[in-house]
């Protein structure tokens, strides 16, 4: 039996065992066909169940020490947004050296904060 429970103390972060994040969050975010709330719902558990939720939504008295572990994590998750939203998504979205949590900001800004005026682009 495998205990799929994260262990904060393991040298091997739960992160590093997706080998498709697909398998998790099946919905490819697009503009046109608009699943934003369903594709965020499954992303976050996901993030949730593998311990890196702190990389797209960090609690507010949270200390964040930028390790290498902590790079690479964010890196996963930014792996794991892009493997997950539509070309034009991540064209728009895309910006060198950015964050994880600055990606997800970004589509959030995109669905969530500009609802008229994606319906005016859509149109």
């Amino acid at each position: 039996m495998t205990n799929d429970t994260p262990q904060k103390n393991s040298s091997f972060h739960p992160a590093y065992s997706v080998s498709n994040i697909k398998n998790y969050v099946q919905i490819t975010l697009e503009f046109e066909n608009v699943h934003y709330a369903s594709w965020v719902e499954l992303f976050l558990n996901t993030a949730r169940a593998f311990d890196v939720i702190d990389h797209i939504e960090p609690s507010k008295d949270a200390v964040i020490t930028k390790d290498a572990q902590w790079n690479r994590l964010d890196a996963i998750v930014k792996q794991w947004i892009y493997s997950t939203i539509s070309l034009d998504l991540f064209y728009t979205i895309l910006e060198p050296g950015a964050s994880a949590q600055a990606a997800w900001n970004r589509l959030k800004d995109i669905f969530v904060d500009n609802q008229h005026s994606r319906a005016v682009l859509l149109e």
